[in-house]
């Protein structure tokens, strides 16, 4: 049986490695678990992340386009589930777990909506499909990890819901003053007001970071950080595995996608040497909400042992995704960061910056358009997994 049209009931009874026994502690986006007490616990936290697959019988992309996903949508798939968990955090929390036939919050809900294989569902496949247009992908294309995350940004624009911030981090950088002014827009990256004109304008700065703080809790937009990087070249280098593993361990971690060469896996946390992943190669029906909104979602929650490859067969080109609901949240985060590219025998996987270097050119500056006359200029430049995208080596 082809594994791209493996059915959930076959994946449920299927032949799954069970969860190894060992006395290495599992990672889980962040949270530590012991594989020899705590078996229970890390099944349920695995189950309870969204996991999107392969759909049939969807409608139509763009009216008239293919009505599955099926060979060609798993890069999707794994954007959608990392930017599925992040939705998690925001509105369920870290500790959410999913109990199967439970009625669960609104929220969760609202949540499962927002990714229903529908036109008008926020993050669609329709709509990542369609929006994939404007990087230079036709509906059907496969993606790399670097052009998933450009739509996700896009998409994550028209999302008044989450009222989230998605940043892709180019050129292996994270700069700290870029991410600050996105997410508190109202302030000046020293902490004034943006608009410096006059005391009027110092006080509606202030009541609309007020009436932003009254809804929303502190003055930060969350952050969902997206950076893409390559590894090596047709391998991963080993000098950093080691730092990949401690990206699990962050209580920020959204998680890898990534995968191999046309297969990809949003990959959630490690076990020893193994990486621990789920697969979005099962294709299953599409589903419909009910009239009240609520989603049949047994097929949205992976209710079999986790897949698991070791870390060496990784693809080198990979997105690494983090979540800072706060301030101090990402604050913490550039500190841990900070601390493990002082690790000796681990090579960082990106640079961390206050400022931009002056090296760096936005997209803007360059003008691509997607009827960019030269279109390898414009993959070479959106999609990470091209050979020319930048190394980074010992």
């Amino acid at each position: 049986m082809d594994a791209a049209t493996l059915t959930y009931d076959t994946l449920r009874f299927g032949e799954f490695e069970d969860f190894p026994e060992t006395s290495e502690p599992v990672w889980i986006l962040g949270k530590e678990f012991n594989a020899l007490t705590e078996r229970d616990d890390i099944l349920s936290d695995i189950t309870s992340r969204l996991w999107f697959t392969y759909r049939k019988n969807f409608q139509p992309i763009g009216g008239t386009g293919p009505t599955s996903d099926t060979g060609w949508g798993c890069m999707l798939r794994c954007g959608q589930m990392i930017l599925g968990q992040a939705l998690v955090c925001r509105h369920l929390g870290r500790d959410w777990r999913w109990d199967r036939g439970q009625r669960q919050r609104d929220a969760y809900a609202s949540l499962l909506n927002a990714f229903i294989d529908k036109k008008d569902s926020c993050y669609s496949i329709h709509q990542i499909a369609q929006m994939g247009v404007g990087e230079g992908k036709s509906i059907g294309q496969w993606y790399g990890p670097n052009t998933v995350a450009q739509v996700l940004k896009k998409l994550a624009m028209f999302d008044t819901w989450s009222r989230q911030v998605v940043h892709v981090a180019m050129d292996n950088t994270v700069v700290i003053e870029d991410i600050k002014r996105l997410c508190m827009p109202w302030l000046d990256y020293g902490g004034a007001c943006a608009d410096p004109g006059g005391a009027s304008a110092l006080n509606g700065c202030l009541e609309g970071a007020g009436a932003m703080a009254e809804e929303e809790g502190p003055l930060w937009r969350p952050l969902v950080l997206l950076i893409p990087l390559r590894l090596g070249l047709t391998d991963i280098n080993e000098a950093y595995i080691e730092t990949l593993k401690q990206c699990f361990m962050l209580p920020q971690s959204l998680g890898v996608i990534g995968g191999k060469p046309n297969s990809a896996h949003y990959f959630i946390g490690y076990v020893g040497e193994e990486l621990i992943y789920l697969d979005p190669h099962t294709t299953q029906p599409a589903v419909e909400p009910s009239d009240d909104g609520q989603v049949p979602d047994d097929t949205y929650h992976c209710q079999h042992p986790p897949c698991r490859m070791h870390i060496c067969e990784l693809d080198p080109s990979i997105a690494a995704g983090f979540f800072c609901k706060t301030e101090d949240e990402f604050d913490d985060w550039c500190m841990r960061i900070r601390r493990m590219s002082c690790n000796r025998g681990s090579l960082p996987m990106f640079e961390l910056v206050e400022t931009q270097p002056p090296h760096m050119v936005s997209v803007d500056v360059l003008n691509l358009t997607p009827d960019f006359s030269d279109s390898d200029r414009l993959e070479r430049f959106f999609d990470s997994e091209d050979e020319e995208f930048e190394i980074l080596s010992l």
